[in-house]
């Protein structure tokens, strides 16, 4: 097919680098902000990888399931759908939501131990992501869903959400947020799976994976409802203009779209979104705003070249935080599509 992107340069040349700053916003451990992210999260996504397989699961439960110090998540294996496709020395990336907040929070690493129903993993990233795919998806407004799709296929088109799990090709596992309108999110065709890229901060680590490392799987829901389409193949991207043209939202055409050669989709009812009881919306966590967490992560940066040590004083001043603040919400009304 026309368009198809194989190297990370004609990736960068067709989304662009991601800008400093972005990555600055990477730190190596759990600080006080993320284990009280994890603290009040009723929900995760779980990603294992062992190259060339990559899996992923879902957790749940009453917050507080989550915990650790700065440089080990605990969880324990019960609040996994499928605690099995953990194993030591395997990648593991993870996606965290809050009630009613759109930014969710990135914990990746390696499996030290998953035995005794415990599982523990060595943290070596711990990251904020922007609220875009939540709030595409209007994930936090949705209701209890009982009357859902029960063909794999129907629900997959129906979708508004996914968690992508990808993995390098050194096994380290990462898992993405993707959010769209139903019909938008992804779509089977041709004997393919397809979805879209949408505006984000560019750091594209899934896509940078999938060039590397072609397998992928994902979770995709249906905000309200507790079942989970499950999709996994072998990814491919294209700046193709015709099969772009699909995904327009709002007058808008994604740049990029990812298809998936032999899709397997499996759906199946999730027990954590059960526990996690995620809708009708609870309230915010009290005393969790995710612009200070995503701020003291980017003082908290080990980078000690010249713009990290500018980034941190200039965030330092007073009033920056409410400013930033400000420009998120700005882009998240006008930068979405």
């Amino acid at each position: 097919m026309d368009g198809s992107i194989t190297t990370i340069d004609a990736l960068e040349a067709c989304i662009g680098k991601a800008p400093a700053p972005v990555n600055l916003k990477v730190i190596d451990h759990l600080d006080e902000g993320a284990l009280r992210w994890l603290a009040a999260s009723p929900v995760m996504f779980a990603g294992f990888g062992d190259a060339p397989h990559i899996r992923i699961t879902l957790g749940g439960g009453p917050p507080g399931f989550a915990g650790g110090d700065a440089h080990e998540l605990r969880l324990p294996g019960a609040i996994l759908d499928d605690p099995t496709l953990a194993r030591p020395g395997m990648g593991f990336g993870s996606l965290f939501l809050l009630p009613g907040i759109g930014e969710t929070l990135r914990v990746n690493g390696r499996v030290t131990k998953a035995s005794e129903g415990e599982l523990r993993v060595s943290v070596e990233e711990c990251y904020g992501h922007c609220a875009k795919s939540l709030i595409r998806s209007d994930f936090w407004k949705a209701s209890p869903v009982v009357d859902t799709p029960r063909d794999a296929a129907a629900f997959l088109s129906a979708s508004r959400f996914m968690a992508l799990a990808t993995m390098d090709e050194h096994g380290r596992a990462d898992l993405s947020p993707k959010g769209d309108p139903a019909g938008s999110m992804a779509r089977l065709e041709e004997g393919r799976a397809w979805f879209a890229e949408r505006p984000g901060n560019r750091r594209v680590d899934s896509f940078r994976n999938i060039i590397v490392q072609p397998r992928m799987t994902a979770a995709l829901l249906i905000p309200g409802s507790t079942s989970v389409a499950y999709l996994s193949g072998r990814a491919w991207l294209t700046t193709d203009e015709v099969v772009r043209a699909r995904f327009a939202v709002q007058d808008k055409t994604p740049v990029l779209v990812a298809g998936i050669d032999d899709p397997t989709l499996e759906l199946r009812e999730s027990p954590a979104l059960v526990r996690a009881r995620l809708w009708p919306v609870q309230a915010r966590p009290e005393g969790l705003d995710p612009s200070k967490v995503f701020v003291a992560h980017l003082k908290l940066n080990s980078d000690k070249g010249l713009g990290a040590k500018m980034a941190s004083a200039l965030l330092s001043v007073p009033g920056v935080t409410g400013l930033l603040q400000k420009g998120l919400e700005k882009d998240y009304k006008t930068n979405l599509y």
